[in-house]
């Protein structure tokens, strides 16, 4: 044990705190959640009270009413963030899938063109990397270059590439 918490309540201790728990505060608690959640009070009275019975089993908490207030403003922030986070996840699938549909073939034929367009010391350094997967070490004894030549390259095929990809 580490000496910051607490042992685990029997099952039997955990279920009479979240019986104890109901049975005192239930009203209260479920009237200040619908005031302020509406639809969402029954689910969030149900978990604050599965998440303080540990505490209360253990006779950890002080002020019940203040620290049920609290798991149920907390678990109300985390439900609100995880839907902020979702919405933003489908949105951004949504913008994912009609952007590449949208021309998938044109980006290729594009960046061909653009590779094709280097200058032949950096389109070899380039495919070799990014087509073969050579690392920059093979690519370094294959040219019979210094690695620190391949990693020049590339750095200036990138930026190349991706000022033209931009335009």
């Amino acid at each position: 044990m580490d000496g910051f918490s607490s042992p685990a309540p029997t099952r039997s201790a955990f279920a009479g705190a979240v019986e104890a728990l109901y049975r005192q505060y239930d009203s209260w608690l479920r009237g200040v959640l619908r005031k302020r959640y509406g639809d969402q009070a029954d689910d969030l009275v149900h978990e604050t009270y599965l998440r303080a019975a540990a505490q209360a089993a253990n006779g950890e908490v002080r002020h019940h009413r203040a620290f049920l207030l609290s798991i149920a403003e907390n678990l109300a922030r985390d439900r609100a963030r995880r839907l902020i986070r979702e919405e933003k996840r489908q949105v951004n699938a949504e913008a994912f899938t009609l952007q590449s549909t949208a021309a998938p073939q044109e980006h290729a034929v594009t960046l061909k063109q653009i590779v094709l367009a280097l200058p032949p010391e950096l389109r070899d350094v380039f495919l070799l990397t990014h087509i073969q997967g050579l690392s920059y070490r093979e690519v370094a004894v294959l040219r019979n270059i210094p690695e620190r030549t391949v990693k020049d390259r590339m750095r200036r095929a990138l930026a190349k590439t991706s000022a033209a990809m931009r335009d």
